[in-house]
């Protein structure tokens, strides 16, 4: 049942119609890494929570495999096989034994390398979106094994919501999170290097690598605790006195730029500030729709950030939003 089937049966749609998903990006709550492991990543403990800011992917019938990249920062994504999308795909066909036949259209709102995984968000709704296109029956564990394949954060863009995230980050259970956060989120005018932020970071640790067989050292999970405890209360001033990045100082050091921007959302009133990730954006957690509005306009007003987005969480992963009529 692949480009040639039907698209719709008495108004439903079945394998082979068009299908649009949608998958959020992240923020980093807390992320803590240890030390290298023998494959070269680093063990993390990490919590991530959702927002609503979206990437789409629609996957509609096509006689080959292509790919269409608009909106945030579309430029600068390929579309060929080193777009995740593309590389989802792939994957997907291989393993469920089917053509990978499908026109890959992805509209994008997530920075470029901005630390909030954009690209995992587009892995997985490629997964979610050509899984249903095809009829191939995956289940969700089926989708984020193949996500896991793919990057460390194409799991959590599966499943969504607030979660634990250990391993590489790849291995997710959902935490218990009361209540809704609002956030104000300042954006780079450039991307920062994941690869060149890690290697900071070894770099000021003076690691040299992990020899085969060694395990990492102990992830340090202070802070971590104490957030799950403010998650499951719903205290957002507990939230941000637990909010952690080991790797927002390396980033700072890579783009010392950000520290005039966390300057700014702090005392523009926001109850904390973190860089999201590897960076370069940065996530103010705020008390509300006033104080939200508050940070965002003084971010924009002193130009220490290229834009500036107001986004709420904890939202669902990867979902269909649009089936073909």
């Amino acid at each position: 049942m692949g480009s040639g089937g039907l698209h719709v049966v008495g108004g439903l749609r079945v394998p082979g119609a068009p299908v649009l998903v949608r998958a959020p990006a992240k923020v980093n709550l807390a992320l803590r890494v240890g030390g290298l492991r023998p494959d070269g990543s680093h063990e993390l403990v990490t919590v991530f929570e959702a927002v609503s800011l979206h990437e789409d992917v629609r996957a509609s019938p096509s006689d080959g495999l292509e790919c269409t990249v608009t909106g945030e920062g579309a430029d600068d994504v390929p579309v060929d096989g080193r777009n995740l999308a593309v590389r989802a795909a792939l994957l997907l066909a291989e393993r469920a034994g089917v053509p990978a036949h499908v026109r890959l259209d992805i509209t994008k709102e997530v920075p470029v390398a901005g630390g909030m995984a954009g690209g995992s968000a587009d892995a997985a709704a490629a997964l979610v979106a050509c899984d249903a296109l095809w009829g191939t029956g995956m289940s969700r564990d089926d989708l984020a094994l193949l996500g896991a394949e793919l990057g460390a954060d194409v799991p959590f863009a599966l499943l969504g919501g607030t979660a634990v995230g250990t391993g590489r980050g790849e291995q997710v259970l959902p935490a218990l999170a009361r209540g809704e956060r609002s956030w104000v989120l300042a954006l780079s005018a450039t991307g920062l290097s994941t690869p060149a932020v890690y290697g900071e970071l070894d770099r000021r640790r003076g690691e040299v690598g992990a020899t085969e067989g060694a395990a990492a050292p102990d992830v340090d999970e202070e802070h971590v605790h104490d957030l799950l405890a403010a998650l499951r209360g719903g205290d957002a001033a507990a939230v941000a006195a637990a909010l952690v990045n080991d790797l927002q100082e390396p980033a700072l050091a890579l783009a010392p730029h950000l520290r005039r921007t966390l300057d700014v959302g702090l005392e523009a009133g926001a109850l904390a500030g973190v860089v999201s990730g590897s960076g370069p954006t940065t996530a103010f957690l705020v008390d509300g729709r006033e104080q939200g509005l508050a940070v965002a306009v003084a971010l924009a007003a002193s130009g220490a950030a290229a834009d500036v987005r107001r986004v709420s969480g904890p939202v669902p992963g990867a979902r269909v939003v649009e089936p073909a009529r």
